[in-house]
Parts: C-alpha cells; sequence; structure tokens
C-alpha cells in the first residue's frame, strides 16, 4: 500500500479498492471471459484470457460501463452505449482480442434495453423499449438484412433466452398488464409462437414466471423456469415442445434460483433467505440435493464451470467481496490493496403491522454500548433486499460512530410472494409502518438515540426517505435522499416505459385514473410538512428517477425555507465513477454531523 493510501481513512479505502465482479464466460470457449471492475477508478469491462492469463480494458467511457456479454465463440465482447448513464442507446461490440468498436446490431435505432441473445451462427435477439412503441424484439441475422420484428407489445416484456441450437426463443412479457408477474411464450425467429406458459391466468392471478435458460445441449427443449405457485420463486423444467413441466423437489425456505451445469445434468441452485445465501447441486436424475462448501454470508452471484466447478462471488457485511472457486482458492485477484473489514450485522426480527420484519443492525466499535446516533439506511428495488453483504456505505457511517439498520420491509425479496407483492396500493406507505416498527424496537432496545435518526436511501429508498420525512416528520432528525422519487405524478410522465408499467401495477392504473392513491404515495403531497434538514442528490440523466420532479420538490422545499441542500451530478441513475461515489457519501456524512443535535 502507497503511503497516501496508509493515511487514507478507511471508509474512503473502501470504496477505491480494486474490486472484480465474477466473471462470465463465453460458451464455446470457457477459458475467455470478461469481467467488471473498477481498477482504473470507474467501473469497465475487461477481458481474460484464461489460457494465457492476460487481461486488458474493453471499455473507456467518463461514466463507466458494466453492461456487457460475450458470443458464445468467445470472439466478440459485446457492450451497452448509452450516454451519460441515461440508459438510452445501442449495442456494440469489438472483437475479444482488441480492436475497434463496431454496431453489433445495425438498423436498430436507440433504445431502452430490454434483454439480448447471442446465437451461434452469427444471429442475435436485441429487447428494446421505447415510450412512443413500447416493446419491440428483433432478430437480427448475419446477412447483412434489414432486422425483423418477432414481437411487438405496449406492455414491458424482454428476451429471455436462445436455445442452444438458435431455433427457439423464450420472451417474458406482462401483456395481461401486470409488470410484477410475467408470463412467458416461446417463439421461433419467423415469430411463430411454439409455447405458452402463464401462471397469471391472464392477469387474474398474482403468480409470475421468469426465464432461467435453455438446457445447454444441442436439439433440448427443456426451458429452465422460476415459478411462484408454492408462494416463493423455485424452478422447474418445462419441455416447450411436449408442454410437459417437472417442478423439483427442492424444499428450502425462501427463494431459490437455478441454472444449468454445462452438460445439462444438473442444477446449480442458489437458496436465498433471511438475508443470506448458499449454493446447492440438484442432480436431474437422482432428484438428490447436495450443499456446495461456501462460507455464511451472501453469495451475489455464481456460475458452474464445464469441469463441474462453481465459481462464485462471496461477501459479508465484515468481509470485502471475493471471486471463489468450489474447487479451491480465489479465482480472480484485483490489482492492488483490499478493502478494510467492517462490522458483523445482527439480526432483528420485529413483530409488524403486516408480520415479521427482518432487519440488520450494526453497532459501531469502541463507542460504548450506546444510545448510538443511527442510520436507516433504506434499501431500493422495492423488489430488492439487505442482505449479509459488503456495503462500503453502512461502513463508512460506523466508521464515524453511527449505528446502522436496514430493514427488509414489505415488498422485499427473500421473505415469499405475498411479503413482496404486500406493498399495492398503498404504496410507500406500508413500507413506511414496518420502517416505524423497526425504528420504535431499535430506540426501546437502547441501541438508537430517538433524538439522532437519520433516514437514508438510494432509488426508492430516496423516496422512502423522502415520503418518510414527511408522513413520519417527529420520527427523523436528518433525511438523505439519492436519486428519489420525489412528485410521483410528473416521475410518472417522464420516466422510462418499463418503470410506467410497473406503476401502473403498484398503484392499479394511471395517475389520471387512480389520483388519489398517487396523492397518498407522493412525497410532494407531504413537503410541507417536512422539518429534518434534507440532502439530495440526482442525476441529471436519470430515466428511472428523472430531473424534472426532483425540481419540483426542491421548489417547494426552498419557497417556504426550509433547510435543505441539492447535489445534482452528470450522470443516470447513480454513479460508476468511485470519486463520485466518495464525494456524494462525503457530503451526506457531512451534512448529517453538521445539522444532528449534539450528545
Amino acid at each position: 500500500m502507497t503511503d497516501a493510501n496508509a493515511a487514507m481513512p478507511d471508509w474512503e479505502k473502501r470504496f477505491r479498492a480494486p474490486r472484480v465482479a465474477l466473471p462470465e464466460w463465453a460458451e464455446d470457449a470457457p477459458d475467455r471471459s470478461i469481467f467488471v471492475s473498477n481498477a482504473t477508478g470507474t467501473y469497465e469491462i475487461y477481458a481474460w484470457d484464461r489460457a494465457t492469463g492476460s487481461q486488458r480494458q474493453v471499455t473507456d467511457r467518463p461514466n463507466g460501463t458494466t453492461d456487457g456479454a460475450l458470443s458464445p465463440d468467445g470472439e466478440w465482447i459485446w457492450w451497452f452505449s448509452d450516454t451519460d448513464g441515461d440508459e438510452f442507446g445501442t449495442w456494440v461490440r469489438q472483437p475479444f482480442a482488441g480492436g475497434p468498436d463496431e454496431p453489433a446490431a445495425p438498423g436498430l435505432e436507440a433504445a431502452y434495453p430490454s434483454g439480448l441473445a447471442i446465437g451461434r451462427d452469427g444471429t442475435h435477439v436485441v429487447g428494446r423499449s421505447t415510450d412512443e412503441e413500447g416493446t419491440t424484439i428483433h432478430v437480427v441475422r448475419p446477412d447483412g438484412t434489414a432486422p425483423t420484428v418477432v414481437y411487438r407489445h405496449l406492455e414491458s416484456a424482454g428476451v429471455g433466452d436462445l436455445s442452444r441450437d438458435g431455433t427457439l426463443l423464450a420472451v417474458e412479457h406482462t401483456e395481461h398488464g401486470d409488470a410484477m408477474h410475467s408470463a412467458l411464450r416461446v417463439l421461433t425467429l419467423d415469430g411463430d409462437t411454439v409455447a405458452e406458459l402463464d401462471d397469471s391466468k391472464g392477469g387474474t392471478v398474482e403468480l409470475g414466471l421468469a426465464v432461467l435458460g435453455f438446457a445447454p445441449v444441442a436439439g433440448d427443449t427443456r426451458l429452465l423456469v422460476c415459478h411462484q405457485r408454492r408462494g416463493r420463486w423455485e424452478p422447474l423444467v418445462w419441455d416447450v415442445a411436449t408442454g410437459a413441466e417437472e417442478e423439483l423437489a427442492v424444499e428450502l425456505p425462501g427463494d431459490v434460483g437455478a441454472e444449468w451445469y454445462p452438460d445439462g445434468s444438473a442444477l446449480l441452485i442458489e437458496h436465498s433467505h433471511a438475508a443470506r445465501s448458499e449454493l446447492l447441486r440438484y442432480d436431474l436424475a437422482a432428484r438428490t440435493l447436495v450443499r456446495l462448501d461456501t462460507p455464511p454470508g451472501t453469495v451475489s452471484g455464481a456460475t458452474a464451470r464445464p469441469d463441474g466447478s462453481v465459481e462464485y462471488q462471496w461477501s459479508s457485511a465484515a468481509e470485502p467481496p471475493v471471486v471463489r472457486s468450489t474447487a479451491g482458492g480465489v479465482v480472480l485477484d484485483p490489482p492492488g490493496f483490499r478493502a478494510p473489514g467492517s462490522v458483523p450485522v445482527e439480526d432483528v426480527w420485529v413483530e409488524g403491522p403486516g408480520g415479521r420484519i427482518h432487519a440488520l443492525a450494526q453497532r459501531p466499535t469502541g463507542r460504548g454500548d450506546g444510545p448510538f446516533p443511527t442510520v436507516f439506511e433504506i434499501h431500493g428495488g422495492p423488489t430488492w433486499h439487505d442482505s449479509d453483504a459488503f456495503a462500503s456505505t453502512p461502513a463508512a457511517w460506523l466508521d464515524h460512530g453511527f449505528a446502522v439498520v436496514r430493514v427488509n420491509y414489505r415488498g422485499s425479496t427473500g421473505y415469499g410472494r405475498e411479503w413482496t407483492d404486500a406493498l399495492k396500493h398503498r404504496v410507500g406507505l406500508i413500507e413506511l409502518e414496518d420502517i416505524a416498527a423497526v425504528r420504535e424496537w431499535a430506540v426501546a432496545s437502547g441501541l438508537a438515540d430517538p433524538a439522532r435518526l437519520v433516514l437514508s436511501g438510494g432509488s426508492w429508498g430516496g423516496y422512502l426517505t423522502l415520503l418518510g420525512l414527511g408522513t413520519q416528520p417527529d420520527s427523523w432528525a436528518v433525511g438523505l435522499a439519492a436519486v428519489p422519487v420525489a412528485d410521483y405524478v410528473s416521475a410518472y410522465d417522464d420516466e422510462m416505459e418499463a418503470l410506467k408499467s410497473l406503476d401502473r401495477t403498484l398503484f392499479g392504473g394511471t395517475p389520471q385514473e387512480v389520483p388519489e392513491r398517487f396523492a397518498a404515495s407522493s412525497p410532494l403531497t407531504y413537503v410541507d410538512a417536512v422539518r429534518a434538514p434534507v440532502h439530495i442528490a440526482a442525476g441529471v440523466n436519470d430515466p428511472r428517477c428523472p430531473i424534472r420532479q426532483i425540481d419540483n420538490y426542491v421548489g417547494r422545499l426552498a419557497a417556504r425555507g426550509a433547510v435543505h441542500e441539492v447535489y445534482r451530478y452528470d450522470a443516470g441513475h447513480g454513479s460508476l465513477v468511485v470519486e463520485e461515489r466518495i464525494k456524494q457519501v462525503r457530503m451526506e456524512l457531512d451534512f448529517a454531523l453538521k445539522h444532528l443535535p449534539r450528545a
């Protein structure tokens, strides 16, 4: 470590420490991989030839690049090119060995991405979404003919997977109008329907399906699917040629995902429950389930290799991420110093209005027994969950003497379908009821100082922060909202079409159809009740939480002289630049320390 790094505070080291994501490998050339790393200070895509050990940086853009894919033969690296994080753009590609970029799908105009599948014969399938057309899925042939549309609908949809022989295309769609519960359709590349699977029964039942992938065997018509028929996500094998369905004997709590082993004989099971995850191998012939040896914590990605080993990215709240193999050892080590560790999480279960709420609490070390100033760091999504995984921002608060509490409110994943689906119609308000219940526990237990509570979050967490400051003004001393929804009606008008579909599902209609629901769930409705100082960070190119609706909210704060600060930065829904992220965290720390009452 250099002298400059040695003098750097630990919280900054955690952001600056070089990291690598789980490598993705080419199906027919497994020695060729791509991965994402922040080694240059910006998250970019890298190529890695495992046979020679050589690595090279593929992309180099001011605001970073993370969306990439490899062709099955490993000859081409695809990456999505947008403008400064606005998520609106086109796919480009470059040779694995290096060379100039070129349009990957000539003839297709810029759009929001809705999935990608690359075939072995040079054919590829590109999903696109625009406000005007909804979702269109295009087949692009290698002979240079114009792309053909094989799917079109105004509701959200996306490319699921292409069969190994390139003859079948699986599509996830929400033509029934429920953006939270997709149905499946399998098409030929001429657009003819081969098979359909719809657990929602035309949108009348709240059950969804997701494509996990076709069997990796030539001529095999089995499609691995995730379903919710038993109240949680779990896998089944659907033969799209015969219609046969095989639900798997995976009796585990929480949500269960899967992917194929490369020979098609087994599935790699990813099991998530109560903020932690593990890996298992399911033998399809023997119908047996065997746990793989991974440490307690969170597996954020995993893949089975041709030799039967499994590579996975693992971390815990106390230990930084690392890419390991079940064959032993570290798969890929980033250059430079390793991030300092942090504080383990404590599991908290609190009785709430909708059932038991799971939260994760962390106490600062060397600061006594409390009560502490406490940050409620609220996750985004909303269909996501906080887990026992390494996170630099909570660690920064802990270093500054704060306790940190993270709440897996109703709407979070990993606790069953009913928990995830519970937030409909009373959007935002239901989540805040659960946060309030955990806040009461934190104060009653002696962990949190009730006069020094910070409500903080990004994206959906930023939305809940602003909504909480207005609906629970006596509960919070400071608010920190990053890329939030602030004015829900204006946000709906300006956001990308796929999010409009989600909002219509959550609220049961548009702002014109159910105005009272949007008003009840919009932070703007309660802005005049906000008493806590509030800091807002916003990306000026954000298509998810657009800037105009944030300006509307800030204008109302300013009009009545409320204490607030706004930071606008030139990117989209968050930043992939390490220094920019550090800058924003430093702003939030300084703002909270400035405005919180003294102990």
